[in-house]
């Protein structure tokens, strides 16, 4: 969760900035634990320290857990995708909350939840293991879906594509041939294979290769080095959207080829 709690503060610092007077973020199915609520508040207000942030659970014993955390800015509510608060949040995040259900039902969701969205607000949904190694989540904003991020703990995969099983539910059943998210994968794990040489310099040097393999040959790599160093990467909807490509997905060169040219 820290690391998307880094994405949002990070790349989109000047989004949260820019959003007037006391903005509300809300942390959607924070789960078992508040903790992950109360560290999102804590990153938002070292940026504004007027955002309030409100915690929303369906289930009314983890509410009532919660509440003595409860500080001036930072509370916590029972409800759902409605989003039971005052106005519009400018942002909201929900992790590990979708997987519960049907792919049908994300369309849905979505277009619920970035309804309720200030102008301007962001809604990032997606899925991470227990730990932290391996993440995914989708941006979106009212008008739905901008971009898809995959995360993960360096030595934690073997190929990129190992983070198929952490993808949000819009996409996790589709990673098969003739799907864009299937093909992006294949690109990653070329574009991964290709700068092998780099292994020696460690898996920082090449997961930053891989990402600037990827972004050469045409996907729609969003950020740069400052963000690959972290192992992340986030990409264009567009090319990963539920459905076949409308054009030939941009190729990779492979590792054979790669190194004859080197």
């Amino acid at each position: 969760m820290r690391r998307v709690d880094r994405w949002i503060t990070g790349p989109h610092a000047r989004r949260i900035l820019s959003l007037p007077a006391d903005p509300l973020a809300v942390d959607l199915g924070y789960g078992a634990s508040p903790i992950t609520a109360l560290e999102l508040f804590t990153r938002l207000r070292s940026l504004r320290p007027d955002m309030r942030l409100t915690g929303i659970e369906i289930e009314p014993a983890r509410v009532a857990a919660a509440k003595p955390l409860e500080v001036p800015g930072l509370d916590f509510r029972l409800g759902g995708f409605e989003l039971p608060v005052p106005g519009r949040p400018a942002l909201v995040r929900a992790f590990n909350v979708l997987r519960q259900y049907e792919e049908a039902d994300v369309a849905g969701i979505w277009g619920l939840v970035c309804s309720r969205l200030a102008p301007g607000g962001l809604f990032v949904e997606g899925t991470c293991d227990e730990i932290g190694r391996r993440a995914a989540w989708v941006a979106l904003d009212a008008d739905g879906p901008l971009t898809l991020s995959l995360a993960a703990r360096f030595g934690a995969f073997g190929l990129p594509s190992d983070l198929a099983e952490r993808l949000p539910k819009a996409l996790i059943h589709r990673n098969v041939p003739g799907e864009r998210i299937h093909g992006f994968l294949g690109a990653l794990d070329a574009a991964w294979l290709a700068a092998a040489p780099l292994a020696p310099f460690g898996v920082r040097q090449r997961w930053v290769a891989m990402c600037r393999g990827v972004k050469d040959a045409g996907w729609p790599v969003h950020h740069g080095p400052g963000r690959w160093r972290l192992g992340e990467l986030t990409v264009g909807w567009d090319a990963v959207a539920p459905g076949p490509p409308d054009r030939p997905a941009p190729r990779v060169m492979e590792a054979g080829a790669a190194a004859a040219g080197r």
